[in-house]
């Protein structure tokens, strides 16, 4: 190969790698201005409405909203409790009897009638 197709090549190369680094692709950008590259689509409604106008930065570290409700007190973290063991002794009940049901013994068959002789 020729010394200017190599330069030319490594250069696309490099551009292409740069531009994935980068978030922007010159390679892709230039085919989208003569017209060659992909048709663009606009954000639906629902999409552009939930995204805030400037995607620049994370914010890390700053602090949240409060919570929405406030914290449960011990009277309602034990009346809770109580509540599902009510309801684990109910189903443990439950299951009780449905198994004292299952092990019934299988019912005896009914006796068919023998057949009479005429006299």
């Amino acid at each position: 190969m020729s010394r200017i197709k190599i330069v030319g090549f490594t250069a696309l190369l490099m551009a292409n790698v740069a531009g994935c680094a980068e978030g922007s692709n010159p390679t892709r950008d230039l085919f989208a201005s003569v017209g060659a590259g992909p048709k663009t689509a606009p954000a639906p409604d629902f999409v552009a409405s939930s995204r805030p106008a400037s995607l620049d930065y994370m914010p890390i570290g700053t602090p949240q909203a409060g919570r929405s409700t406030a914290a449960r007190t011990a009277d309602e973290i034990k009346a809770a409790e109580a509540e599902l063991d009510a309801i684990r002794a109910r189903n443990e009940a439950a299951g009780k009897s449905a198994s004292e049901l299952g092990g019934t013994p299988a019912p005896q068959p009914i006796p068919l009638p023998t057949k009479r002789k005429n006299p």
